[in-house]
C-alpha cells in the first residue's frame, strides 16, 4: 500500500465522485450539470474492525462503497483496500471482499439455494475442504438447513438475506460489505444475523463496512461509527459521540394500566406526549434507559413499556445545521 494513504485494511485520501446529470430545459435543449456525490473523502479502517457507515438517502454511503468494490472509479483521490486499488485490479480484490446489498440479490432467482452456492464454488474457484467447511459453519449459524433446496424466489426476505450474507462469505473475504443487512426484517432474522455477524468478526477478524438506517445494528454491533451528509464526512467516533453532538434523545412508550396525569420522570427525562393510558417519556440518548424504568416501574401501574432509538436523520440535520452556520 501507498505509504502516504496510512496504514488502513481500507484506506481513502480525499476521494471524490462526480457524475454529470443532463436535465431537458427545452423542445431540444438539455442542460448539463454535476452532482458532487462524495466530496473530498478521507479515513482509514483498520484489519478485523467493524465500522458503521451511516447517513440520510441521497448522502453518498452507496456511492463510496460502490468505489471501494471497483464498480465505481473515483473522480479524484485515491483509495485502497487490502493494498489493492479497486478500479484498476477490480477481479483480484473480488478474491478478497464480500457484498450484501439488502435491496439486491447475489442468488439465483429460480435456482434452489444450494445451487447458487454451489456455482459461486465453482466461480471463486474455492478448494473443495474450504468450501464445504465455510458452507457448514454458514448453515448451523444462519439457519438455512431447511432452505437449501427451495427456489430463492420461494424465500422470505429474511430468508433470503441470511442466505445472501451465506454467499457473500463462502470465499473467506477479508472486507465485508453490509448495505442495509437487516431492512425488513422481523426481530428474530435481525436478531441471528447480528449474532452472527459478531462471531464472524470475533473469530476471523473479517473487517466489516456497515451501512444501516437502524441504530440498533450499529450499538450491538460497531465501536466505530462515521456520518456521511451531503458527500461529506461529519462525523468519526463513538456512537455515544455522536448523540452527543446531535443532541439526540431516545424515547420510552409506556402502557398504564388507566388514564393518568403525565409521570413525574426523574430529570433529564420529561414527559413529551400523553395520549389516554400511553405517554412518551424522551431522555437523553447517552443515558442507559434502566434507571429511568426502574424509577416509573416503582410508581406506577404498567402493562408495557419499550423504548425507541431516535430518528438518526434528525441527529445528522442537527450536526449539518450546525456545521454549516459555524
Amino acid at each position: 500500500m501507498d505509504t502516504d494513504l496510512g496504514a488502513g485494511f481500507i484506506a481513502l485520501d480525499g476521494v471524490e465522485k462526480v457524475f454529470d446529470v443532463r436535465k431537458k430545459t427545452g423542445f431540444l435543449k438539455r442542460e448539463r450539470r454535476q452532482v458532487r456525490a462524495v466530496d473530498g473523502i478521507s479515513f482509514t479502517v483498520a484489519r478485523g474492525e467493524m465500522v458503521g457507515y451511516i447517513g440520510p438517502n441521497g448522502a453518498g454511503k452507496s456511492t463510496t462503497i460502490k468505489m471501494l468494490t471497483g464498480i465505481l472509479t473515483p473522480s479524484g483521490g485515491r483509495l485502497r483496500v487490502a493494498g489493492i486499488d479497486p478500479a484498476r485490479e477490480r477481479t483480484r480484490l473480488a478474491h478478497r471482499i464480500g457484498v450484501v446489498f439488502g435491496q439486491r440479490t447475489t442468488l439465483w432467482w429460480d435456482l434452489p439455494l444450494i445451487d447458487s452456492y454451489r456455482l459461486m464454488h465453482r466461480m471463486y474457484r474455492i478448494p473443495d475442504a474450504r468450501y464445504r467447511e465455510n458452507l457448514d459453519r454458514c448453515v448451523e449459524l444462519l439457519q438455512l438447513g431447511e432452505l437449501l433446496d427451495v427456489p430463492v424466489r420461494q424465500l422470505s426476505l429474511g430468508q433470503r438475506m441470511r442466505g445472501d450474507i451465506a454467499a457473500a462469505l463462502l470465499h473467506d473475504p477479508d472486507v465485508l460489505y453490509l448495505d442495509e443487512p437487516t431492512i425488513g426484517l422481523d426481530v428474530v432474522s435481525k436478531a441471528k444475523v447480528r449474532e452472527f455477524l459478531r462471531e464472524l468478526n470475533a473469530e476471523r477478524g473479517t473487517t466489516v463496512l456497515l451501512t444501516t438506517h437502524d441504530l440498533q445494528d450499529i450499538e450491538q454491533l460497531c465501536s466505530r461509527v462515521m456520518v456521511i451528509d451531503h458527500g461529506r464526512l461529519m462525523y468519526d467516533g463513538p456512537l455515544a459521540g455522536l448523540h452527543e453532538a446531535g443532541e439526540s434523545e431516545r424515547t420510552l412508550v409506556v402502557d398504564l394500566e388507566r388514564e393518568l396525569p403525565p409521570i413525574e420522570a426523574p430529570a433529564p427525562a420529561r414527559v413529551v406526549r400523553v395520549e389516554g393510558p400511553r405517554q412518551w417519556l424522551a431522555f437523553p440518548a447517552t443515558e442507559s434507559a434502566a434507571g429511568l424504568v426502574a424509577a416509573v416501574a416503582a410508581r406506577y401501574p404498567l402493562v408495557d413499556l419499550s423504548v425507541r432509538e431516535p430518528d438518526i436523520e434528525a441527529v445528522i440535520a442537527k450536526i449539518y445545521a450546525e456545521r454549516t452556520s459555524a
